[in-house]
């Protein structure tokens, strides 16, 4: 199945011979409107406020947007650079179409900072780059003497090269197909001891780069790094001797990302690449990421600018035009019938007020009680929802060790409607199957604590989801994007289209629907902060239904499984067997479907987003 990433499809590797084309270089992604002035940070001098050091002297207040960070307790110094230029293009070119990757040196960097590794994307979208850049900061004053924070590295080692004219020769040149216009060498830096590798470089000449292009950071300021994110995959020409079980090898690019993430995750993504033509992970090359050692969070926006944030990227919520069970604000919900049950009750549910205080608080899921609507004509009321009541819930909460902050927006719907089935040119609906009380979904902004800017919109989809780049997004009203709900299930997705949850390759699945509409829910009004916990205890009221970790709904069993296999056994016997496959990987809501949690028992409440 092809995925989506960023704006991009990325499917099967290609073999390549010939020279590719040149594509044009992407142009440089801004924002419909210049950022806000956002408001002033007056609040940052109380007990665990910790001063922006930077060359020797004091930056008051450091905070959000302010184009500066530090972490090592002052030790090392960050900055954001957004320009760049151009190195090469490499592309994997089928006849007629393909994908290509560009590569970049930043540009306009702050003077006595130094460069972590170069920076690459997909061509696919507009140049949005975000590769963050280090120098030396001022200890603190008693702070035991250490090496410098920063170092250049002692060598370069050779990860692979490619020869525009396909003439080369050596293990680690690919001799027999051209990717480009001009030659390209990949470089890993090798740093002396102690240090670390943050990313990789290119060049045009084979030429070692100046061992001063790139700085190396000490290991304890660093953290443990992962690939992520294919950002290109080149099937290699050269071929592995006769005598060799081996494939051809693959020289690939990849993201970074680091291991410890989530709210109070320190790793620091710089903004780099890792690549290798063996497969090598980028640890097995001694990169890593940054670490926010002491998880400093003064750059982390104050109450009076997380909402500055919202107000400004808060995104339109379009639901399906023949949505038929649309979102509730949650007082709107227990006001209108929605009543606590508990096991071994007398059937009859308790009344919970606008707030939830009556709900018990706290504990875990642990089945002993549950909210269910009342049944009826009036329980099918609460069911449709009401859109004009509904309003967003933002939980504001550190990302990247404090380097972005995540505003993860909630949206209650009162009930989720029934699954539809895709077999081909066919859609059948599937019954009960997916129907329950209570749906709780979401959508999160990353927004750059340096520059104050929306790195990229994450949109949840039932058990996962995916994050796109906010170049690749479709926006209405400035800077505010577009998120589309699905119909009946709620998922959210950047664009309009019919999605399945199963095989689009033999397009059978569950369909996801999403379409604009009159009906939609503007989250940079009609929203509510229900957590910061980065602010202190008290800086916001939270709503004493977040603290209710049980379900929101009762437990449906459903049969529709039984019935998908009885139309798959009836499919010609060319596809039975693939979609036998795939249904035995479809969910397990067929069968049974569980009484959706409040967020707070996501595990994505304190920790990353599935991605």
């Amino acid at each position: 199945m092809r995925q989506r990433w960023g704006g991009c499809f990325s499917g099967g590797d290609v073999r390549v011979g010939g020279r590719p084309l040149e594509e044009p270089e992407p142009e440089v992604f801004s924002f419909a409107e210049p950022l806000p002035a956002w408001p002033p940070d007056c609040s940052r001098k109380g007990e665990g406020w910790l001063p922006l050091l930077i060359g020797g002297g004091i930056l008051e207040g450091g905070g959000f947007a302010r184009g500066r960070m530090c972490i090592g307790g002052g030790e090392l110094e960050l900055a954001a650079a957004t320009s760049f230029q151009k190195i090469c293009t490499l592309s994997s070119t089928r006849r007629g179409g393909g994908s290509s990757t560009t590569f970049y040196r930043p540009v306009g960097v702050p003077e006595g900072f130094s460069l972590l590794g170069h920076y690459c994307q997909p061509n696919c979208r507009p140049l949005h780059g975000h590769l963050l850049v280090a120098r030396a900061g001022a200890r603190l004053p008693g702070a035991p003497p250490q090496p410098p924070p920063l170092c250049a590295p002692r060598d370069y080692a050779l990860v692979w090269e490619f020869r525009a004219g396909g003439v080369g020769s050596g293990s680690r040149v690919d001799a027999g197909s051209c990717y480009g216009l001009c030659d390209a060498y990949f470089w890993v830096p090798v740093p002396p001891e102690g240090y670390k590798a943050l990313g990789c470089l290119v060049t045009m000449e084979p030429q070692k780069p100046p061992l001063n292009e790139v700085a190396c950071v000490r290991a304890d300021l660093t953290d443990e790094c992962e690939p992520h994110g294919s950002l290109l995959h080149l099937q290699l020409a050269r071929r592995p001797p006769p005598s060799s079980d081996s494939c051809a090898p693959a020289f690939a690019v990849w993201g970074v990302r680091p291991v410890h993430r989530g709210m109070w995750g320190k790793g620091v993504g710089a903004g780099t690449f890792c690549c290798a033509a063996d497969g090598a992970a980028p640890r097995e090359q001694g990169m890593a990421c940054l670490s926010n050692v002491e998880l400093d969070l003064s750059a982390m926006p104050t109450l009076e600018q997380a909402h500055a944030v919202i107000r400004h990227y808060g995104p339109t919520l379009f639901f399906h035009p023949k949505e038929v069970y649309l979102p509730s604000s949650v007082s709107w919900f227990f006001k209108n019938g929605a009543a606590l049950y508990k096991r071994g009750g007398d059937g009859e549910g308790e009344e919970v007020d606008g707030e939830g205080s009556n709900l018990p608080g706290g504990g875990c899921n642990d089945g002993e009680c549950w909210i269910d609507v009342p049944s009826g004509e009036r329980g099918r009321a609460v069911c449709r929802g009401n859109i004009d009541s509904a309003e967003l819930y933002a939980h504001v909460k550190p990302a990247m060790g404090g380097a972005c902050t995540d505003v993860a927006m909630w949206v209650f719907c009162p009930f989720n409607g029934p699954a539809r089935l895709k077999l081909g040119s066919i859609s059948l609906p599937l019954g009960k199957t997916g129907r329950h009380v209570g749906d709780w979904e979401h959508f999160t902004l990353r927004v750059s604590n340096l520059t104050g800017e929306l790195m990229g919109v994450y949109y949840s989809q039932h058990s996962g989801g995916h994050w796109m780049d906010a170049s690749a997004l479709e926006y209405t009203d400035g800077n505010r994007p577009v998120v589309y709900s699905s119909r009946n299930g709620h998922a959210s997705y950047a664009y309009p289209g019919v999605y399945l949850q199963g095989s689009a390759a033999l397009g059978i699945g569950i369909r996801n629907d999403a379409a604009r509409s009159r009906l939609f829910v503007d989250s940079s009004a009609k929203y509510r902060i229900v957590a910061a916990e980065y602010l202190g205890e008290g800086a916001v009221a939270e709503p004493q239904w977040l603290q209710f970790m049980r379900e929101w709904g009762p437990t449906v069993v459903y049969k529709s499984r039984k019935r998908m296999e009885w139309i798959v056994g009836r499919l010609p016997l060319r596809i039975r067997c693939r979609a036998e496959n795939m249904l035995n990987k479809m969910p397990n809501e067929l069968s049974r479907e569980e009484g959706p949690t409040g967020p707070r028992e996501k595990n994505n409440w304190e920790g990353d987003e599935r991605w």
